[in-house]
Parts: C-alpha cells; structure tokens; sequence
C-alpha cells in the first residue's frame, strides 16, 4: 500500500477573512497638551490608529517621509514656522492622496479659503465635541468634505468676483449638464453623497457617477477643487 505524501491532495485549509485597516491618522499641533488629548480621545475608536504627533506642516511631513503611515491629517491652521496652509499645500504636493482635516475657529475666513485652495478637504471649528472630530476623520477618508454651511456661505461671497454689468453666468461655460451643476454647487455646501442622493433625489451610484463626470470636464483632482471651482464663479 502507498502512502500519500504529506499534505497530498489536502486542501488547503480556508483562511478567514481580513479585517479592514484601521484609519491611520496624523496629528498636528504646536501645543503638546492638545496633541495628547486629542490622541487619547479619538483613541478611544477602535477604526482609527493614531501613528505619529507633530508640532507643525514641516514636522509632520518630515514624519510622512520618515515612513509613517497616515490616511488622514489633522492639522490645526494656526501654528509657527509652518501653519497648517502651507503645511497642507507641501503636504498635498508630495502625497497628494492623503487627506487633510484642519482645525479652526470661526474667525479665520482667509485661513480656511487659502487651506482649501491648497488642498485640505474641510475643517473642524476647535470647540466641536470629540465625537464630531472622530465623525470629521471619517467623513473626509471616505472622499466627502466637511464644510459647515455658514462658512461656505462666507466663503462663497469671499471668493466670488465683484458683479458686473454682464447678465453672462459664468456657469454656463462650464460644459457641465443642469444636474452635473446642482451636484457640484451641493458639493459646495459641503454636503456627502448621501446628503446629495437626498436632496436631489438620486441614488448614491449616481451621485458618484455625476461626481466623476465632473471631475473629468473640469478637469480637477478631487471634491475639494469642484467645491472651490464653483464657489468662484
């Protein structure tokens, strides 16, 4: 009688599914008392892995190229030697995939306005509860951005040139469809898919489809530019 060799025409044993990574996220602020507290917090989400703390926008991408993984950055915009503007734009510049959550206050119109331009994907007013931070990282890793509606109010008439005596509306020299324009526009207001889906009456597959057609008209890198491109005009 022969003997099978070992492991002769036994199947392989089935291997279990892989967990989803955990969101890996970067903090960044020039007060060390607010970088722990911020790391002990959104800590507590067991589907965000805070990998690295800095002190400004160098610091941090000195951190990126030193190997540190991160999906999300959230940076504070005030800070000294590098704020969190141009940090997102030297940042966005060399990893152009990693999103950027910045934390702000009310009174920083022009902060904002340049961070956006430069490629940040929203931002968290500083007295915002934990849960909306945690709910913040999640929103902007999942493609949306985080625009409360009263800023983007403001930031819509900061952007927009003066008015002029042409009836012309710019937007109609965008090539995009009537729908296409009321995605983009509530892109603007900072709304998610989901939030469009509802508003416009769609499915999410669609909204996502509008979002890309959009994309590739105009041709922009992500919803950030789409949400600048109509606030301008």
């Amino acid at each position: 009688m022969i003997k099978p060799k070992p492991n002769e025409n036994i199947p392989a044993p089935h291997s279990e599914p892989t967990q989803s990574s955990s969101i890996q996220l970067i903090l960044v602020d020039d007060d060390p008392f607010i970088r722990e507290s911020l790391k002990v917090l959104i800590g507590l989400d067991p589907s965000i892995t805070v990998t690295g703390t800095a002190g400004n926008g160098l610091e941090a991408l000195a951190l990126l190229d030193s190997g540190a993984d991160a999906d999300v950055i959230l940076m504070d915009i005030r800070m000294p030697e590098c704020d969190g503007v141009e940090g997102t734009k030297v940042i966005k510049t060399r990893y152009p995939d990693i999103r950027i959550l910045m934390l702000t206050t009310f009174d920083d119109d022009e902060y904002i306005i340049q961070a956006l331009q430069n490629g940040a994907s929203g931002y968290l007013l500083k007295n915002v509860p934990p849960d909306r931070i945690i709910q913040g990282i999640k929103t902007v890793h999942n493609g949306d951005m985080l625009i409360h509606p009263d800023i983007a109010r403001k930031l819509a008439g900061l952007l927009r040139p003066a008015p002029t005596s042409s009836t012309h509306d710019p937007l109609e020299s965008s090539g995009l469809t009537r729908m296409e324009l009321s995605v983009a526009q509530a892109i603007s207001e900072g709304l998610s898919n989901k939030e469009i889906a509802a508003k416009l009456f769609l499915s999410e597959g669609t909204v996502k489809n509008y979002v890309t057609d959009i994309l590739g008209k105009l041709s922009l890198r992500d919803r950030t530019q789409i949400a600048i491109y109509i606030l301008k005009k």
